[in-house]
């Protein structure tokens, strides 16, 4: 995007303005909201979606819908890609992403320990299509270089990853990726454009569950893929055209409008979250602690070459996590024990190991170990909001 004055803008200002002008006929500043289904046409248009293009005009909002091409085009610019499609949830850009690409006999290496929903549809909804699956740990680019065969088509990496925010490499995997001709596929929802651009580092497509940190309060679902206009287009053909996770229009616009502050939110997620982590880092009741902006975390040196921004998520372990749970959910006052994350609000939320081993991850032998080295019985997934620090040290106090 460039300003008026023809030079280019920053990220503040791509926030607010990308994909948005006033309206032609009533010179509306905020952009609207175009909720119909179906637009009338003043020439034959075909109705399969094997003859459209970027140039076929609005049909049918499954298809396609101005106020979802607007938040499309702000999305664009802020991760620096030439397309991007918007779906129901962050759940349908990850189901569009491996239904589209994949194919009985392909193979998929994947971070062992990632999104449990994007997991679960990996471990086991893909191998009953005859898709073959590797999780690994994606922080060690030797395991993934030792996991890709012959037939691998993704390396989908998250990163930081959920819940322990390990970081994976982009670039290095990226690498690795198209040496072997398959696509990298980087989740990016930890992150957001602030904090990372996967695409300017390698990747391949860059995917966001926009209820997260770019809808940010927690009032929207939402899901974004950005990548090259050719990868987009086939996505977009069977990933919504086809199997319908079309994201509401009114959603597109809740989102619009909670982009347009993310730069100055990221900026406030991180310092915020800093200084609760160096409390939780000091703290006598926390055993480990994760968090990128932290010189402990075992890859922060990854981070400050990788990330431009920390973003607000921690990961803690306690004694009795479940104890401190239920006290968690009796004496918190500020931060809300609830899932999700990336809203103006805390929120805090239990992440019990046993649950996540049998239904999500299923690790075993040496991968089971080293992910209860880290987690224990349970690990704590923090996400620090907007509000006065103080206050949430005060009320972590207050439990542990």
């Amino acid at each position: 995007m460039t300003s008026r004055a023809n030079h280019p803008t920053g990220p503040q200002t791509d926030a607010i303005h990308a994909g948005e002008e006033p309206d032609r006929d009533t010179g509306a500043s905020s952009p609207n909201i175009v909720m119909s289904s179906t637009y009338v046409v003043d020439e034959p248009v075909s109705f399969s979606v094997n003859n459209m293009d970027e140039h076929t005009p609005y049909i049918y909002s499954r298809w396609s819908n101005p106020t979802n091409r607007q938040l499309e085009t702000k999305l664009c610019v802020m991760e620096n890609a030439d397309q991007c499609i918007t779906f129901a949830s962050g759940m349908a850009a990850s189901t569009g992403i491996l239904f589209s690409q994949l194919k009985s006999g392909d193979h998929i290496v994947i971070s062992n320990t990632n999104y449990p929903g994007t997991a679960e549809i990996t471990r086991n909804l893909l191998p009953k299509n005859g898709i073959q699956v590797t999780p690994v740990d994606t922080s060690n680019i030797e395991e993934i270089n030792h996991a890709v065969r012959s037939n691998t088509k993704i390396i989908w990496i998250e990163t930081p990853s959920n819940p322990l925010l390990r970081i994976t490499d982009i670039k290095a995997t990226a690498e690795i990726a198209h040496k072997n001709n398959a696509i990298l596929v980087v989740d990016s929802t930890f992150a957001s454009p602030i904090a990372t651009r996967p695409l300017e580092l390698g990747a391949d497509l860059v995917l966001h569950s926009l209820t997260k940190y770019i809808g940010g309060h927690g009032d929207a679902l939402g899901g974004a893929v950005l990548g090259s206009g050719e990868m987009i287009t086939r996505l977009r053909e069977s990933g919504v055209m086809h199997y319908g996770g079309t994201l509401s229009p009114f959603n597109a616009w809740l989102i619009m409008r909670g982009a347009a502050t993310l730069p100055l939110r990221m900026r406030c997620h991180q310092d915020n979250a800093l200084a609760v982590a160096k409390y939780l880092e000091s703290h006598s009741a926390v055993e480990i602690i994760r968090y990128p902006g932290l010189k402990s975390h075992p890859q922060h040196t990854l981070a400050l070459r990788q990330m431009d921004n920390f973003s607000g998520m921690i990961a803690f372990r306690v004694k009795r996590p479940v104890n401190t749970a239920r006290k968690m959910m009796d004496r918190l006052q500020i931060i809300h024990y609830a899932v999700s994350l990336g809203h103006h609000r805390s929120l805090i939320y239990l992440m019990e190991t046993e649950d996540l081993i049998q239904n999500s991850f299923k690790l075993e032998n040496n991968e089971l170990k080293k992910y209860r080295d880290i987690a224990g019985d349970g690990i704590f997934r923090l996400s620090v909001g907007l509000e006065d620090y103080a206050d949430l040290v005060h009320d972590l106090d207050n439990v542990l």
